[in-house]
Formats: structure tokens, C-alpha cells, sequence
């Protein structure tokens, strides 16, 4: 089963997530999809790329609807062979068979065979392709919460996170390894622009001063705790999926969660504002001049 879609991957998991819905909805095995994006030279007619967390609620919800076409075309053409009506075929598990007749089946692969032969029914072209466009009627709402404990050090003004826990709702969940993995990404990303991460240009010359990674600041596993996340499960109502985004889920909670840890950790300095990155050094002249 060739699959063209007119999102595109770059470490989401989307080769998985959507041939896992391709793989459910024709009831073939996953290792015979073959998922192809990013080529404008075949397949695709257009797309709007991945952003904005969509892939799954538009790219996948397109991608099941296109297979909701194809199931339909082979149900009319397994009518066509098992010589019965069409409202009498019944679809199961990558087979079609008249209601009542499970023995009499006809398996999806028989089908696509089919489709590309002679003597179809009248007025049916050959080939079992289909194509499907979703423009959704409204954006979808993910949400969560975030909560982060974290010590700071008054002597040095280094942070420790010493706990991190995410509870998100992104819909109903595909692949959960993969959803744990766009959380733990993402609030990494948000930890390191919490406290590390910082582009500081000479005032003078204007010349990038932290262009390499020896002065770019990014955190190891060392400084990334061990996080403990959960997700609750409320369906969308814009699509058929019930699916909603979950790549920026991660990140927007998680600078906002470790900045104001900091701040609550430093109310007994009067201190209510810390900005980011809260690294040591700014921490420890906040703290040196509240003591003043």
C-alpha cells in the first residue's frame, strides 16, 4: 500500500503514526505500507507541510478518509466477484465476505489484484486509488499541566530540577511511545530555554557572539530530570480521529513551569521576576543586589 501525503517528517514519528491508521482502517499488515512525503516529483498534488502541531489532525484524518474511499470501491467490487449485493458485504479484518458467509471471503490484496483487471462493474474505472483533502472546521484545543519543583542555590545561583511531572490531552492517542516522546523532546526544549539557552550578539560590532555550541549553552541528559508524565484522553470534535496536536505541548509548558519554580523559590529574596535563561550568574546578581 503506497501512501503520498502531503505532510512531512523530521523526527515526529509520522512513517509509524500513519501507517498505523492506514494498516487499521484496511486491515493489512503495517510492514506493507509504504509511506512516501517531502517528494514533489510524484504522488502528491499539494500540501501545507507539517506545522502548528497539524500533521496528525489534517494530514492523518486526509489520510484515513483516503482509505475510506478505497474501502468503499473494493466493497463494490467484492460485491462484483462474491456475486452479492453490496449493502451484504461486510468488511473485517482485511477481508470482504457476504454477511452470513464468513467462509466466503475475498482478502484485500484479492482485491487490489482485481482492480486492475477486465470485466469490472459497469461504470467503474479501474485501479483502487483514492484521493482525500481535510480542511477542518475549527482548530483543535489540546491542553495540560505541568508542574516543576526545583532548588536553587543562593551561594551560586545554579537551579536543580529535582522534579517534573506532565499531564497533556492531546485526543485520542495513536501511538502512545510515540505522544511520551514528543513530551519529553518538547520539555526538554523548554528546560533548556528556561535556563540555558541564549543568542547574545557583541554591542558594538554586532557580531554573533554565541554561534557555536561552545557558546551556545544546551542541556545534557545530566541536567534533565527524570519526568514523569500522563495524559488524559477528551476526543476532538473537528475530526473523525478525535486526534489533536502534541508536538508543542511539551515546550510551551515547560519554560513557563520552571521560571516561575524560580521565582517561587526566591520570594523569600522579594525577587518576582527572573528572565530568561535564568542562568547562574543572573540568578546570583538578582539575589546580590535584593540582599543590598
Amino acid at each position: 500500500v503506497i501512501v503520498y501525503t502531503g505532510t512531512h517528517a523530521h523526527g515526529q514519528g509520522h512513517e509509524t503514526t500513519f501507517s498505523q491508521i492506514v494498516a487499521d482502517t484496511l486491515g493489512v499488515p503495517m510492514e506493507s505500507v509504504d509511506l512516501r512525503h517531502g517528494d514533489t516529483g510524484e504522488g502528491t498534488a499539494m500540501g501545507y507541510g507539517t506545522a502548528g502541531s497539524r500533521s496528525l489532525a489534517v494530514g492523518g484524518v486526509a489520510i484515513s478518509r483516503a482509505c475510506g474511499k478505497v474501502v468503499d470501491k473494493a466493497r463494490k467490487l467484492a460485491a462484483h466477484v462474491l456475486e452479492a449485493a453490496e449493502e451484504d458485504i461486510v468488511f473485517d479484518q482485511g477481508k470482504f465476505h457476504v454477511k452470513g458467509s464468513p467462509d466466503k471471503s475475498k482478502t484485500f490484496g484479492e482485491m487490489a489484484f482485481a482492480a486492475y483487471g477486465a470485466g469490472l462493474p459497469e461504470g467503474m474505472e479501474q485501479g483502487l486509488e483514492a484521493v482525500a483533502y481535510f480542511d477542518p472546521p475549527n482548530l483543535v484545543w489540546p491542553f495540560g499541566a505541568h508542574i516543576c519543583v526545583v532548588e536553587v542555590d543562593p551561594e551560586t545561583g545554579a537551579v536543580e530540577i529535582q522534579k517534573y511531572v506532565a499531564v497533556d490531552d492531546c485526543g485520542n492517542i495513536i501511538n502512545p511511545t510515540i505522544v511520551e516522546g514528543q513530551i519529553h523532546g518538547g520539555v526538554t526544549q523548554g528546560i533548556a530555554q528556561a535556563l540555558f539557552e541564549e543568542v547574545i550578539y557583541d554591542e558594538d560590532s554586532g557580531q554573533l557572539k554565541t554561534g557555536t555550541l561552545l557558546d551556545y549553552s544546551v542541556p545534557t541528559a545530566n541536567e534533565i530530570p527524570t519526568l514523569t508524565t500522563d495524559n488524559t484522553v477528551t476526543p476532538s470534535p473537528t475530526n473523525e480521529l478525535g486526534v489533536k496536536g502534541i508536538g508543542e505541548a511539551g515546550t510551551i509548558a515547560a519554560s513557563a513551569a520552571v521560571i516561575n519554580a524560580i521565582s517561587d523559590a526566591l520570594t523569600p529574596f522579594g525577587i518576582k521576576h527572573v528572565d530568561m535563561p535564568a542562568s547562574p550568574n543572573r540568578l546570583w546578581e538578582q539575589m546580590k543586589e535584593a540582599r543590598q
